[in-house]
């Protein structure tokens, strides 16, 4: 196994586990309703037992898999770092901050679920991101291939800020860190590192994905603003042209001089929909959109890259 290759297998592990617990909590979160702390604890006394058996057992199962998976062959018994903060147009640094954010939010969401009082559910659930992650970079430190990365590290310590101080300020979640992704041109010429297939490229391609901060606007207007809550703009950020890390590999690019292979970062600006906040009666509904709440809708799209181009969208995802 190649452990240059890893690095996406890495990523994709983090927005597949996003997505799972997303599922699995949000559909037990529905109907809590407005009970207090108290009164969940009393009326469920088995919530808080359940959910701290269950982290345990995510935890330390998603780790021991980790390992066995992708570091136990790249084992080198001595600690050290790494800097790849040059790589990938730091696509992967964006990636590390909406992870920790969104375990942050699922797990103070899921604490208070359980009847935990406010103050302990921000600070306990909002750094768990940071803490399981920070674990994961600790066995990169000891793995051949690559190390302990401060930039890895510095972006869970952004992602779980970004939620805590939301939560101290207003007591909701603003503006929300959001994910979206399209297989792009550029897989076929690495498919080994960048995908082969639909559902590879989705995780793998970094060319294709695209990061976003959808800001609600009916939050920051007075409650009696007709607007429409659930409307929100989105600010994003993606990377193209990328087939190597720090580089493109001047063999692939000589083998294609029709491809346009100049490594851009792209800013994106666009309209989003906060699924959330769509007041429907219907607790189906209510579970599907926390589930798919962490991806950005297709919307109209202005796009500028850093070489001051602007592109328009009609249908971005």
């Amino acid at each position: 196994m190649d452990p240059f290759s890893l690095t996406y297998w890495k990523s994709g592990f983090r927005i597949m586990l996003t997505a799972s617990l997303c599922i699995v909590l949000q559909s037990n979160l529905i109907g809590q309703g407005s009970l207090g702390p108290d009164s969940i604890a009393t009326q469920h006394p088995l919530r808080k037992p359940v959910l701290i058996g269950s982290g345990i057992f995510t935890g330390v199962g998603s780790y021991a898999g980790l390992y066995m998976a992708w570091y136990n062959d790249f084992n080198t018994g001595k600690f050290h770092t790494f800097n790849d903060n040059g790589e990938w147009l730091q696509m992967d640094k964006v990636g590390h901050t909406m992870t920790a954010y969104h375990l942050g939010m699922i797990s103070c969401d899921a604490l208070r679920w359980a009847g935990t009082d406010k103050r302990t559910s921000r600070w306990v659930g909002g750094l768990t991101g940071l803490f399981y992650q920070t674990g994961i970079e600790v066995m990169d430190g000891f793995s051949r291939g690559w190390g302990f990365s401060w930039g890895d590290a510095g972006s869970n310590v952004l992602g779980s800020a970004i939620f805590i101080s939301q939560d101290l300020a207003w007591g909701e979640q603003r503006i929300k860190l959001k994910f979206s992704s399209t297989p792009s041109n550029y897989a076929q010429y690495r498919p080994d590192l960048l995908g082969d297939s639909f559902s590879s490229k989705l995780l793998k391609d970094y060319n294709g994905q695209s990061y976003w901060a959808s800001l609600n606007l009916k939050s920051f207007m007075h409650k009696a603003n007709a607007f429409p809550g659930w409307v929100n703009i989105a600010f994003g950020y993606s990377g193209e042209g990328m087939i190597g890390g720090h580089d493109n590999p001047a063999e692939i690019v000589a083998l294609h001089p029709d491809v346009n292979f100049d490594r851009r970062r792209q800013y994106l600006l666009s309209l989003d929909i906060d699924l959330t906040r769509i007041p429907v009666k219907s607790k189906f509904l209510k579970t599907v959109f926390g589930v798919i709440g962490f991806i950005k809708i297709p919307s109209p799209t202005l796009e500028v890259d850093d070489n001051g181009q602007f592109t328009f969208h009609p249908f971005y995802f």
